[in-house]
């Protein structure tokens, strides 16, 4: 079975390009002039343009399986680079020709039924692949502000919308009935996307800003609470309400507690999102020694759960605490030098100890993690970090992953002003990385 659906797979490979082809020949080249049906729609091709039509989508998943998955996104995602500079440009030249030419050259012509000129329908062609690449663009990017992308989508979908139903559109209609014959116009395309975008684009706003926002989990520093992949929904009300994109507070609903995991944006470059553990209040004095949290003189105590092995990381300490309300695992290694690269330790003249790690580019870079711990004995722990007394408005942040992460003992700590929200669920896990594609088991958890 699986051999039949490989052959079938490389079968509908080598038939993409020529099925490209062939659709794009009738979508700008036939289609244009075929007799239209009552109801408007160009009527039914030859057969072979048929046949290509209904075996695109499937010799273009095909494609995608045999080139790879992660390789196809990562060439989109360097594509997309330059095709996204000319997609601004190109979609507002086709939305003022929808918005203002068309409708003049349907009433010069005295029909609905004008074609477009042979350069606005091939830019009409490309302009998907147009509007596909600043979407990848946005989804790689890491400093991309969500908020300020939907605000900007708001405004200008509203604006379109506004002006043309009482500036633009009483002077076509009017224009459209003097002519003769009259013409019945109906709504430009533009105007048509800008109504139907308008009211989706404010309610995300709106519900990202004030209620739940969703967030992709980009590294390990949470493990094993979440994993790389994870995605994960954050209470937005939970900490206060603030303007989007200026993240102004102008309504404070509560205050973080020890032990909630929190989103906030990275001290030193505020247009980065991070998460950790918040493990320090105004007025604490926090110590992390030998990866034991020490909270006010006391010692957070941890109930050892043996080794974790994953693949990628091995031999390191497994363990749960309770911090605040909230009961969590941990992992940790008691190490002077902290965890050492799989290709490093076996370089120096060890064998690897690991299995094959199943996120390629930790088996590519490093290999995996190994925590070895018996030059630590007596010695001070690589993590080992005391804090000053946290001053009022401000918070220390932890990972979970206490060698592997880079948190309050490396920049500070978290002011107020840069909490963004309370993790609450994983509602989806998703990393080309991993064998496992999908881990459907991580789907709905909550997090403690």
């Amino acid at each position: 079975m699986q051999t039949l659906l490989q052959l079938l797979i490389l079968i509908l490979t080598w038939l993409a390009v020529p099925v490209v082809l062939v659709y794009a020949y009738d979508k700008w080249v036939l289609e244009p002039k075929r007799p239209r049906t009552p109801e408007g729609e160009p009527a039914p091709g030859p057969l072979y343009t048929r046949v290509a039509s209904n075996l695109l989508p499937f010799v273009l998943i095909a494609a995608v399986l045999s080139i790879g998955v992660k390789a196809v996104f990562d060439w989109a995602g360097e594509v997309a680079v330059p095709l996204s500079l000319v997609s601004l440009p190109l979609g507002l030249w086709l939305a003022i020709d929808s918005w203002f030419f068309a409708p003049r050259r349907q009433i010069a012509a005295g029909s609905t039924e004008v074609p477009d000129p042979p350069l606005l329908r091939a830019a009409y062609f490309v302009l998907p692949v147009f509007v596909i690449a600043p979407i990848v663009r946005m989804i790689r990017a890491e400093t991309l502000d969500f908020s300020l992308v939907l605000f900007l989508l708001s405004l200008a979908t509203g604006v379109v919308w506004g002006l043309d139903h009482w500036v633009f559109r009483p002077r076509r209609d009017a224009a459209a009935a003097a002519a003769k014959p009259p013409v019945a116009l109906g709504e430009p395309g533009t105007v048509d996307y800008a109504r139907s975008f308008f009211p989706v684009a404010a309610i995300v706003l709106l519900v990202r800003a004030f209620i739940f926002e969703p967030f992709r989990i980009p590294s390990d520093s949470m493990m094993p609470t979440l994993l790389d992949g994870d995605f994960i929904v954050v209470n937005k009300y939970a900490y206060g309400l603030r303007m989007p994109v200026l993240n102004q507070k102008f309504l404070d609903t509560g205050a973080p507690h020890r032990g909630d995991v929190v989103v906030f944006r990275y001290p030193p470059n505020p247009s980065v999102n991070y998460i950790k553990r918040l493990v320090g209040l105004p007025g604490d004095r926090i110590e992390v020694r030998d990866d034991h949290l020490i909270i006010n003189g006391e010692t957070v105590a941890q109930v050892d759960k043996g080794r974790y092995n994953d693949g990628c990381y091995t031999g390191l300490r497994l363990a749960t605490e309770t911090v605040g309300t909230h009961t969590h695992q941990l992992m940790s290694c008691h190490s002077p030098h902290g965890l050492l690269g799989a290709r490093g330790f076996a370089f120096s003249g060890n064998p690897d100890p690991l299995p094959a790690c199943d996120r390629k580019q930790v088996a590519h870079d490093i290999g995996g993690w190994i925590c070895e711990e018996s030059q630590g004995e007596g010695n001070r722990d690589r993590g080992d970090y005391v804090f000053d007394v946290v001053p009022a408005g401000h918070y220390v942040m932890i990972g979970d992953n206490r060698d592997n992460s880079e948190d309050s003992r490396a920049w500070g700590l978290v002011p107020d002003e840069n909490l963004v929200g309370k993790a609450t669920r994983i509602w989806f896990n998703f990393d080309l990385q991993r064998s496992r594609v999908v881990n459907w088991s991580r789907i709905g958890q909550g997090i403690e």
